[in-house]
């Protein structure tokens, strides 16, 4: 397989290019093939079976794209997904779960972590294990905040409603005590302002997206397909609806300059 192909990134929706934003700044010469599932989007409220369907015909569609490796940007897809998945592939894949978790019970002062994330990544219970297997005397509270994702995909980045809705579901949190608060939604670090404010400064936010991008970097170097050093990546997006929303949002975003977004019916996939 060839280092200079590129890696597969896909997300339910916009979310997504929080893991694109850090892998272009932590990989520069890595060109990627990013999927938004904005037809289908939110994924948080939808069955394990759905959210699995779904993946796998993302998937499918990466492959078309001759990807060398495949990021699951979506907490949700991560926790449904990718164990299934990961046996029905040639090519290796990661999700953002296990790197987020791994971080969190790295940061923790007091044991204590909150766990913020979809309805569907919260009672998979994914973080817990995966938080307990590394110290099983770490506390882990989970709290859903099924609302975040819907706002940040209308782009209430800064509003108050938004600001007013992280308020009630953090307050649980408060409760508890917590010192370390993972964003366990892909979609969460475009409010990061937000919710770091409404957490308060004794609370260290992980971005599971940033680890995600140090985890693709080990996996790319063990396998011997990191990108060589004077590659230029031709970056290329594509979603199931809304073509040109996405790309204005991406632009917003991303370091550089989405000149084209493509619309693709992923039914096909199947």
């Amino acid at each position: 397989m060839s280092c200079n192909l590129p890696v597969g990134v896909f997300d339910s929706g916009v979310g997504g290019l929080t893991v694109v934003k850090e892998i272009m700044h932590q990989l520069p010469n890595e060109e990627i093939v990013y999927f938004g599932d904005t037809a289908r989007v939110p994924y948080g409220s939808k069955s394990k079976e759905t959210v699995t369907a779904y993946s796998r015909q993302i998937v499918k569609f990466l492959q078309t794209k001759k990807v060398k490796a495949i990021v699951i940007a979506c907490n949700t897809a991560s926790a449904f997904a990718l164990e299934t998945i990961a046996k029905e592939i040639p090519v290796p894949i990661i999700g953002v779960v296990k790197p987020g978790a791994k971080t969190a019970a790295e940061t923790t002062r007091s044991g204590r972590i909150g766990i913020i994330g979809t309805e569907g990544t919260i009672k998979s219970g994914l973080y817990n294990e995966f938080l307990h297997n590394t110290n099983e005397s770490l506390q882990v509270f989970g709290k859903a905040c099924p609302l975040f994702v819907p706002l940040v995909e209308e782009g209430w980045i800064h509003d108050p409603v938004t600001k007013e809705v992280a308020s009630r579901y953090l307050a649980e949190l408060h409760e508890k005590d917590v010192d370390t608060l993972v964003l366990g939604c892909t979609h969460y670090p475009l409010i990061r302002d937000i919710i770091h404010e409404v957490a308060g400064n004794g609370v260290t936010l992980v971005n599971p997206a940033y680890e995600t991008a140090r985890t693709l970097q080990e996996l790319l170097l063990a396998q011997g397909l990191l990108a060589d050093e004077n590659a230029i990546p031709d970056h290329k997006f594509y979603v199931s609806d809304g073509a040109e929303k996405f790309r204005e949002f991406a632009n917003s975003i991303l370091p550089c300059e989405m000149a084209e977004t493509k619309d693709v019916n992923i039914i096909t996939f199947d």
